[in-house]
């Protein structure tokens, strides 16, 4: 078998690996729905995804641990990772063929020569994760001023080095020894500075260009909701995305820029690309060529997918081992083998010193600028309502790579991508929006703490989300309360009955209960008592409709029986109102004023029990804002969200 085919092969069976796990990311318990299929491995094999949270948050989530393995097959054998089980690398290479098999041999061969700007995703690469590297600097830095040993440790380097200065005479270690005594200097004096500042934070934002989380997250979020139907229905009809255009335009984008250049995203943009190929630089595998017969014919360059100058000096770093090369010299000159490619190597990356400095100074003062919002902090926004089991909102920052696993599992489809509401460093971090979807939260789900890569949201058994057993101590998890808007809701400002909120609580007792108050209707004229007969009574005014009078809400007071409670009206027909009972009889006489009254629930939340569900919200019939709202008062995540002293 050709060895394009068997990485072809690969490459097709990874793909649609990803697509079932994609597919089977839906709650059930059918062969086609999650059951314990490990949806997330593929995100687990990716290294940046745990080289991101583990200088984030200084540790490494249990599942990342198989990022290793793509690590030790990348130091040994170079980038196959890229080259032959990418799902999304597999995409481009598709759709790049799609678009140059009928081009000219000499088309072919400009399209993939090496050009100065595949740096570029390096720049990403080291702003991304120097972004995400803030605490872990902050934590060297304080080593300066706040650790005994090392303190000692600097002050036996500076005597070492006075020692030197006096000492040494040969020029290259009076250099040396110059180089430390400035790094003494800067660490320490660094240490000083930022030592009880702001001027370090971490923030992971890999997840917008890593491809796995960015491939993710496009199926999951912008193409299986186009296609479900009747046919393929991967989850419940109709799911919604709100923010979902700007997520399926940079997927588009960057796959149809390969009809320009192939593999656009992986030779320009693509962060694990270039972590892989810094491991993959002096990998033991290598491509190259053969020490005799190259003619230079040009077929290597002609097919190169990593775009590396197979036929002349060989940049190996950027090689995603995609064989082509070996596949089609018709000279038999490319091999993969232990020794370096006769042609001559250039490792890369070819990232200087500026370039590089200034990616990671950005990248490290990005955050804590970003910061000074309070976004964080006391300027926290109660519209970012994160799911149960969400670390506070610094550390679900650090963990978060926005692979929208979380809201394609979510069976009610509450969980959406954040606009800008959560911040630029939130942006498609998931939030929950209750007016999209089939209802709220449902207290019994857990399913987006299972599903998450990170630990961004915590895999909570079901007995902490609902404060049972060993967690009824704490209470159930609480991701927000709710808030009556006396302005819109309809019993507190249109004189409407309403209880719809408080039949739909889930809890027990309920968190809304309700207090009666009868107020009278405004009608159109004054009601007179004309006669009375028996239980009802005949009456001069306005007409009253019986489809809204006569519903069990409404209620009669005449003015000359204060002292007698309101009467449910039972039904009206012409010209008369029959009451439930009638103890009008002797106090009553013609002329009478009749008040009608409507008898009101009027809800109030107890912030105690409410845990934030959104069901009220969900289910309130005023459907353009709503009149009982959610917000992140209260959650459990929190403690500076605590809304009860």
């Amino acid at each position: 078998m050709r060895i394009i085919t068997t990485r072809r092969i690969s490459q097709t069976f990874f793909f649609l690996l990803f697509l079932w796990f994609c597919a089977v990311s839906t709650l059930g318990e059918q062969v086609w729905q999650l059951r314990g299929w490990p949806v997330g491995w593929l995100l687990e094999l990716d290294p940046l995804v745990g080289l991101g949270t583990l200088l984030a948050t200084g540790t490494l989530y249990a599942g990342l641990l198989w990022g290793l393995l793509t690590v030790v097959l990348t130091i040994f054998l170079g980038r196959v990772f890229c080259g032959w089980i990418c799902p999304f690398g597999a995409l481009h290479q598709a759709v790049g063929w799609l678009a140059g098999r009928k081009r000219s041999a000499a088309v072919q061969i400009a399209a993939n020569r090496y050009r100065p700007a595949q740096r570029i995703k390096y720049v990403i690469l080291i702003f991304l994760l120097s972004g995400a590297a803030g605490d872990f600097l902050a934590w060297l830095l304080d080593l300066s001023v706040e650790s005994s040993i090392a303190v000692a440790g600097i002050a036996a380097a500076s005597l070492a080095c006075g020692i030197a200065a006096v000492r040494v005479r040969k020029a290259f270690w009076r250099r040396w020894t110059t180089v430390l005594v400035l790094l003494i200097i800067g660490w320490v004096g660094l240490g000083f500075l930022t030592d009880g500042s702001r001027l370090l934070a971490a923030s992971l934002q890999t997840g917008l260009l890593d491809p796995l989380p960015l491939f993710y997250r496009s199926v999951n979020l912008t193409l299986l909701p186009l296609l479900d139907g009747r046919m393929a229905a991967f989850s419940s009809p109709g799911r919604l995305y709100p923010g979902s255009v700007a997520i399926g335009l940079l997927f588009w984008t960057v796959v149809l820029l390969n009809l320009v250049i192939p593999r656009f995203y992986c030779r320009f943009i693509c962060p694990l690309g270039a972590l892989l190929e810094i491991l993959g630089r002096n990998a033991l595998y290598r491509m190259g060529q053969k020490p005799d017969g190259c003619t230079a014919c040009g077929a290597c360059d002609r097919h190169c997918e990593g775009a590396c100058d197979p036929s002349t000096t060989l940049r190996s770093a950027e090689c995603v081992l995609c064989m082509n090369c070996l596949d089609r010299c018709p000279h038999d000159v490319m091999g993969y083998g232990l020794h370096p490619s006769a042609a001559g190597e250039m490792a890369g990356p070819d990232l200087s010193k500026r370039e590089f400095t200034a990616a990671l100074v950005s990248g490290v003062a990005a955050v804590p600028l970003l910061r000074l919002s309070g976004g964080v902090d006391a300027n926290w926004n109660p519209a970012v309502i994160r799911p149960p089991g969400a670390l506070d909102e610094a550390n679900f920052l650090r963990r978060c790579i926005k692979c929208g696993q979380c809201m394609r599992v979510c069976p009610t489809n509450v969980i959406h991508p954040a606009g800008l509401q959560a911040g630029i460093e939130g942006i498609w971090t998931p939030v929950l929006n209750f007016r999209v979807g089939t209802s709220g939260c449902q207290r019994g789900c857990i399913a987006c703490g299972q599903l998450c890569p990170t630990a961004a949201i915590r895999p909570i058994p079901l007995d902490e989300r609902l404060g049972r057993g060993e967690f009824a101590d704490r209470g159930p998890i609480r991701i927000g309360t709710a808030f009556v808007d006396r302005g819109r809701c309809l019993p507190w400002a249109m004189d409407r009955p309403c209880i719809v909120c408080q039949e739909n609580c889930p809890v027990s007792p309920k968190a809304i209960f309700t207090r009666e108050e009868f107020r009278p209707v405004r009608l159109s004229g004054d009601l007179r008592l004309r006669e009375m007969v028996e239980d009802r009574l005949l009456f001069d005014g306005p007409a009253l409709p019986a489809e809204r009078f006569a519903t069990g809400d409404y209620f009669v007071t005449l003015e000359e029986s204060p002292d007698i409670a309101p009467v449910r009206i039972k039904d009206i027909g012409s010209g008369g109102i029959s009451l439930a009972e009638n103890p009008f009889v002797e106090t009553a006489s013609p002329g009478a004023r009749i008040t009608v009254r409507v008898k009101l629930q009027l809800p109030f939340v107890d912030p105690s029990a409410c845990i934030g569900c959104g069901i009220c919200e969900h289910e309130c019939p005023v459907k353009g804002r709503r009149a009982i709202r959610v917000s992140a008062e209260n959650a459990s995540r929190d403690r500076q969200h605590r809304l009860l002293l």
